[in-house]
């Protein structure tokens, strides 16, 4: 076991100016206590719009060597904060800024697994509710109607017909450019990545209330089932927890996180989306999935941590391992 104070202090970010702000502060609150819980010195900042462009000082003034990067969604998760850490030569969390910007972009995403030949539902990118209208009725309905760029299921939504695209369009507007995607019917499962292994795979079952695994579902509803063991045979759930792994590591993504998919009913797996940042609330499915390898909550948080500690001469791929932020020059 790392010995704690080789990992100096350790700031835990939080917060953000995304639409997951409140899941985000959930997740940083719950880091923040697991690792002060085991003797590790760490502070929690809520970091907010205006922190963010002078994080540098921040960072000094917190006397801060590693980040653990609890922040989900714009901002935080889609490489500008990354970004920033890596000039400042701090080592931090999770996959670098390249990886993250493409994991937050769904399009990019998707396309980079279409090169690859791994399945994802088909889609069009969409400008203005007259091209959403008309995108769905070319994919047949059902269709998801989502943001480009958001996570958490935020302004997501299943329109089953005509009558439904034009409040959908505009609730994923309000998150920024939209895409409208053809809906797969079947089972809803999510692979968690960390390191080198792949965790058990876990199915998420929403009530009949909730047409698919969305927000409410994630973070509010009590009566969302998870089956761990996800009942699927060994075989098969090894070949799912393969492609994760592929579709982790196609769009350069490292350290920890998340791939979910759709399986249907002719067994057929389609890739949904990759999270990089994975919440750490009660209701995550990282820690779930950790769990069932008799690995605590304190512990996960620790091993995703020593991730950012690397031998001396060499950087972790998700940043740049320099020296200690009050050293850094």
């Amino acid at each position: 076991m790392t010995d704690m104070a080789h990992f100096g202090r350790v700031a835990v970010l939080m917060g953000g100016w995304s639409a997951e702000r409140e899941v985000s502060l959930n997740s940083g609150q719950a880091v923040f206590d697991a690792l002060a819980g085991q003797g590790i010195d760490t502070v929690a900042i809520d970091l907010h719009r205006e922190d963010a462009r002078d994080l540098d000082r921040i960072l000094r003034e917190q006397d801060v060597d590693r980040v653990f990067i609890a922040l989900h969604g714009r901002g935080g998760e889609d490489g500008q904060i990354q970004a920033v850490l890596d000039l400042l030569g701090v080592p931090y969390t999770g996959s670098g800024m390249a990886a993250s910007a493409v994991g937050m972009d769904k399009i990019l995403c998707k396309r980079i697994w279409q090169s690859a030949g791994l399945d994802t539902p088909a889609f069009v990118v969409v400008d203005g509710l007259a091209q959403a209208k008309a995108a769905a009725e070319r994919l047949g309905w059902p269709v998801i109607v989502k943001p480009t760029a958001d996570g958490s299921s935020v302004g997501v939504s299943k329109v089953d017909g005509p009558e439904g695209v034009e409040q959908a369009w505009r609730d994923a507007a309000a998150h920024g450019p939209v895409m409208v995607e053809r809906f797969v019917s079947g089972g809803e499962y999510t692979v968690a990545l960390l390191g080198e292994r792949t965790l058990p795979a876990i199915r998420i079952e929403a009530s009949g209330e909730h047409a698919f695994y969305d927000y409410q579902a994630k973070y509010e509803a009590e009566d969302t089932g998870y089956r761990i063991p996800c009942g699927l045979d060994a075989g098969e759930e090894q070949r799912m927890a393969a492609t994760a792994k592929v579709a982790f590591e196609l769009i350069g993504a490292s350290g920890w996180g998340r791939v979910d998919f759709i399986r249907d009913e002719a067994g057929r797996h389609w890739l949904i989306e990759v999270n990089t940042v994975p919440g750490m609330t009660g209701h995550s499915l990282v820690p779930m999935a950790a769990r069932e390898v008799g690995m605590d909550f304190g512990s996960l948080c620790r091993t995703i941590l020593e991730q950012t500690l690397v031998p001396e001469g060499s950087a972790p791929e998700g940043a740049d391992g320099g020296e200690s932020v009050h050293g850094a020059g």
